[in-house]
């Protein structure tokens, strides 16, 4: 796995999805080089984080895939980040899975594409599809640890920023470029294409166009029943249309963009729809029967299926020197329309829609008494719907602004200081609600401080420091109804007569307060290599959905605050043997802790492997990569402990002609067919992950 582990320095903005804050950062990697046995230190830039690119290394943690890997990798977005340090997924068959970073997933963790929030449904619910195409993605950069603050005090679990060419930020220097690829795999006959072209239109206009399609059949699996597993098939169909205006002191662009999906649900069952609580009692039968006896409907159905339609408009633009005292001046906005519907048997089970803006404008001003930073404001409204047979939320209205600073100051050759502070006011009003739900308003302030300490010229020692506060997701809020996709009867925080959880487990509703801190220390340079990051974040009043009652496989559960510790480690070794051959081996695990006698589910297991890396001449490379998934140690009452596997993958990729313009690649997946039971999935107990899978796939650059 080729992506890179990069150390962050001065001053930038983090780009929030709700929320935003900003982060001193600048990156540097290290890059492959077939010349030498030591692969150079090459600075790259992290647009999530605003980057100055002339200041010093400081550290902060983040990865970043370029777009060769997130062709060979392929997926969905969940699937193809599972394996990165501290990240997993809690996929939903083929069509939908969301990042795990540090036992943490939506809405505590954020996808943002170029730094917007992506406005669709997937911090809902896990069987919703997060609605960004890497197939068409420039790169995707995933931060975790203090710096995440800079996209809101929510953001605690981690921030992925997928950046895209939709909005041309400068001129083809040819006149044109782009590039074209193919991909296909043997575990579910994958059938992937994209297309990307960018082109001079007149001498400061630039036009963007590009597309994507990706189909796949139900996927294979060992020790299963069937040929293949029902219901994980997908298709999706992603097109863009964009423009700028690019001048010598910035640019500014437009561009449309139209998303189809369709992708089965599997694992659903309807046979307890009829359940409903009484008090903290689940009650699944007539109201003469107290023993939750009730008579199953076993009679097979066809796979319910999702068809999707988001529609967004981007807006983008960055200015130089615009008056004194001020360096830059950033701004984003987008609007966008999401709707998908849950169809079963040709009827509409359940229909989701999303419908809202978002804008933020961040200022980089000059140097103060030897500060450098930035400021801004960010603002976001958006109307949430939930609708069909089967509903469990009202229709919500959420706003939500926010202003933040960040500084850096910079004492001398090896010390380095950060600070920075947000402050949010949000809201959250039902429409037309039956059941008289309250509006919901309140306001967090969050902070953060680090000192990084240059112990060498290669070696980087960092500590932070992080107080976050988070605001309930309108689901945590006003949840009440039947959940199909997790098998659950939802109550929320809202305070509920006695039919939802009883007088006993109402309580006020408070922000979660997250103290996060975290050590690193890294060596990116020589032979020998390493990094290590330790956290520890301790959060009051942190909002879970608890178990009260368990009916067969559907549970009652009450969003619930209570005290939570989540403590581990993220680590690597590598050392390079000389031009050709280098090696690594990692780690990573979270332990999580509650001060009541409750657990909390689905938390991935430690992790422990190493790689081995090849690079010769003429443009071939290799990766062996092995690695052993624990049995979890840690389990909810209701939860099963997933049995332990060995993963192996096997890649190799052969780049060819001017600037490497052609690129092969083939790779092989759970290579010993391990039947893999994923402890973050909400269907780990119903399906298997997918088997033994071979990809190949061919790109084009022009």
């Amino acid at each position: 796995m080729n992506f890179k582990k990069a150390p962050l320095s001065l001053a930038v903005t983090l780009l929030a999805g709700g929320s935003s804050l900003l982060l001193s950062t600048s990156a540097f990697a290290q890059t492959p080089n077939s010349t030498g046995s030591t692969p150079p230190v090459t600075e790259i830039r992290v647009t999530a984080l605003g980057i100055d690119e002339s200041a010093d290394l400081i550290v902060a943690p983040f990865d970043v895939l370029e777009r060769d890997e997130l062709l060979t990798r392929g997926g969905t977005l969940g699937d193809l980040l599972n394996g990165l340090s501290g990240v997993h997924a809690d996929s939903f068959g083929g069509g939908a899975s969301r990042p795990v970073i540090r036992g943490q997933t939506a809405p505590r963790t954020k996808i943002l594409s170029d730094g917007n929030s992506i406005l669709d449904a997937s911090d809902v619910s896990p069987d919703h599809a997060v609605t960004v195409d890497p197939l068409l993605a420039q790169r995707i950069e995933v931060l975790r640890g203090p710096a995440t603050l800079l996209y809101g005090g929510g953001a605690i679990g981690g921030v992925v920023n997928v950046l895209d060419d939709k909005i041309p930020t400068a001129m083809p220097e040819k006149g044109y470029e782009g590039f074209m690829a193919l991909r296909g795999n043997t575990v579910a006959d994958e059938r992937a294409g994209a297309l990307s072209v960018t082109g001079r239109a007149t001498d400061n206009i630039a036009l963007h166009f590009e597309t994507s399609l990706r189909d796949t059949d139900d996927y294979k699996a060992p020790n299963w029943d069937e040929s293949r597993v029902d219901g994980t098939f997908s298709e999706n169909k992603n097109s863009s249309f964009g423009a700028s205006w690019i001048g010598d002191r910035g640019y500014i662009g437009l561009a449309y963009s139209y998303r189809a999906d369709e992708y089965g649900i599997p694992g659903h069952s309807e046979e307890y729809l009829e359940c409903h609580p009484h008090g903290v009692s689940l009650h699944c039968g007539s109201h003469d029967d107290h023993d939750h006896d009730h008579d199953h409907d076993h009679e097979d159905h066809a796979v319910p299926f999702v068809d999707l339609t988001s529609k967004r408009v981007d807006l983008r633009g960055e200015y130089l020197n615009p008056f004194a005292g001020i360096n830059k001046v950033r701004f984003r906005a987008s609007t966008t329309d999401y709707q998908h519907i849950e169809f079963e048997e040709d009827e509409v089970g359940a229909l989701f829609g999303n419908r809202g803006y978002e804008a933020r404008v961040e200022f980089d001003h000059a140097a103060i008494m030897g500060w450098q930073g930035l400021f801004g404001i960010q603002v976001s409204d958006s109307t949430f719907k939930n609708g069909g047979e089967h509903v469990f939320m009202p229709t919500v209205d959420s706003s939500a602004a926010g202003v933040f600073v960040v500084e850096h100051y910079q004492l001398n050759d090896s010390w380095h200081f950060e600070a920075g502070a947000r402050y949010d006011r949000q809201s959250h009003k039902p429409v037309n609600d039956v059941r008289n739900r309250p509006k919901f308003s309140d306001s967090a302030f969050s902070y953060s401080g680090a000192a990084i300490w240059n112990v060498s010229t290669d070696t980087i020692l960092s500590a932070t420091y992080a107080r976050a506060q988070r605001l309930p997701h309108a689901q945590e809020l006003y949840a009440r109804g039947v959940h199909v996709a997790s098998n659950t009867y939802e109550c929320g925080l809202v305070r509920h007569p006695l039919t939802c959880g009883g007088a006993a487990n109402n309580q006020d509703i408070r922000k979660e307060t997250a103290d996060n801190f975290e050590l690193g220390l890294r060596k990116i340079d020589g032979a020998f290599t390493y990094s290590f990051s330790l956290f520890h974040n301790k959060v009051d009043d942190y909002i879970y959905a608890r178990t009260l009652d368990q009916y067969e496989d559907f549970r009652l559960i009450k969003y619930t605050q209570r005290d939570a510790e989540f403590t581990g480690y993220e680590a690597e070794l590598g050392y390079s043997f000389n031009d050709v051959l280098s090696a690594s081996v990692f780690s990573d695990y979270v332990r999580v802790g509650l001060t009541s006698d409750d657990r909390l589910p689905r938390i991935p297991p430690r992790r422990v492997g190493g790689r081995i890396n090849t690079v010769l001449a003429g443009g071939y490379s290799a990766e062996l990569e092995f690695y052993r998934a624990s049995k979890a140690s840690r389990v909810a009452d209701f939860e099963t402990a997933q049995p332990s596997y060995d993963m192996l993958n096997l890649s190799a990729n052969y780049s060819f002609g001017n600037d490497s313009r052609y690129q092969l690649f083939l790779r092989g997946s759970n290579l010993l067919d391990e039947d893999v039971r994923n402890q973050s999935s909400f269907l780990a107990d119903v399906i298997p992950m997918p088997g033994r899978n071979l990809s190949a796939g061919f790109k084009l650059g022009f």
